[in-house]
């Protein structure tokens, strides 16, 4: 927690930010060290400000149907949940058992188990598989980097008029501006940027927010 993550912000701007923020709560902060004794596979976690945003958003909007894809050990997928309409679920796709084994614990310890529905497998199959048409207010992308412009075509179809996709990774550690990185992961959020800016069916921004945020509305 003490690093941070949100781009290019010094420990001690992220700090400030964080202590001005609604404060996690000892559920959060019991997940965040617990996926950092994972070692460096924990930089997949989200930051507390971005989960703090998250939350904000998904109740400012009134969302009640909501996908992620990329669960990883719960942070994103507890935020989206707790900031739900009443009535409201949330469908998480991932493919790793071990990982969401956590999430699916620190579910039950904040009580929004019962929102959520876990489809372990390829996420793009696990799309494919739900019935076409308007269904979501709110998607979350946070996944395999090469596979985000089919995720997002997917998803584009099923959101509802002024429906939100969120996509995490989008500066991608400030690769995104140099040439000489032309690894997949990268090179896969370089073509996913420059898709949706293409795209006439949605509106777009895009924010220093964690690793780059961006926020895709359909119109």
């Amino acid at each position: 927690m003490a690093d941070p993550k949100s781009f290019n912000l010094s420990p001690e701007i992220h700090a400030y930010m964080v202590g001005h923020s609604t404060p996690i709560d000892e559920i959060q902060a019991a997940l965040v060290e617990e996926t950092l004794a994972l070692g460096g596979i924990s930089i997949m976690q989200i930051s507390p400000e971005q989960g703090a945003f998250m939350t904000m958003f998904t109740q400012l909007i009134g969302a009640c149907d909501a996908v992620e894809i990329g669960t990883f050990t719960g942070y994103s997928s507890l935020a989206i949940a707790r900031g739900l309409a009443a009535d409201g679920h949330l469908l998480c796709c991932d493919i790793s058992e071990e990982w969401t084994a956590m999430a699916r614990s620190y579910w039950e310890r904040a009580g929004v188990s019962d929102k959520i529905t876990l489809e372990i497998g390829p996420a793009a199959e696990t799309l494919a598989a739900l019935p076409p048409g308007e269904q979501f207010d709110l998607a979350f992308i946070d996944a395999d980097k090469p596979g985000y412009i089919d995720y997002y075509e997917q998803i584009v179809p099923r959101l509802r008029p002024n429906g939100v996709i969120l996509v995490d990774n989008v500066l991608f550690g400030g690769g995104v501006i140099d040439p000489t990185i032309t690894d997949p992961s990268t090179q896969g959020i370089r073509d996913f940027n420059d898709h949706v800016i293409a795209d006439e069916r949605v509106d777009c921004v895009m924010l220093a927010i964690g690793d780059g945020l961006t926020f895709i509305r359909r119109r």
